[in-house]
């Protein structure tokens, strides 16, 4: 993804953790254990995802595609960090909104974020080979 796209894109996941943000401080409900951890898990997730994009840097794309294979900061231990924190973010929100109906939504977020995985590693796989094979062995999810 390049140029206006990416621009796009950005600006659009800017406005999402704005929304994010709005619910977590002006939600009606009381502020519980369950609401104080889910916001700190909604942050972390939201903070990490940031940092996880910044180091993939031109890598960067909504599709899978074999541009570079990143290896440093937090793709040293983790291979799909976003997908990683994106689910501790949902998390934090299921646990602020405190509806149990949200859990199924997790459930299938995790699902296709595991497909997806698999497809991009499918991918740097057939682009990278054994550089990308011995990483995937160094590395979680």
């Amino acid at each position: 993804m390049e140029g206006p796209r990416l621009y796009v894109f950005t600006a659009v996941q800017i406005v999402a953790v704005g929304i994010m943000f709005w619910i977590l401080a002006t939600r009606a409900a009381p502020w519980n254990a369950e609401r104080y951890v889910g916001t700190i898990l909604a942050v972390v997730g939201v903070i990490f995802i940031g940092v996880a994009r910044y180091q993939l840097g031109e890598s960067f794309s909504a599709r899978a595609e074999a541009r570079a294979l990143v290896t440093t900061g937090l793709y040293s231990k983790i291979r799909n960090p976003i997908y990683v924190f994106g689910m501790v973010m949902i998390t934090g929100l299921i646990l602020v909104l405190q509806r149990p109906a949200l859990w199924i939504l997790l459930v299938v977020v995790v699902v296709g974020q595991t497909i997806r995985a698999r497809r991009e590693a499918h991918v740097l796989e057939a682009a990278f080979g054994d550089a990308y094979r011995e990483y995937r062995r160094k590395t979680w999810f």
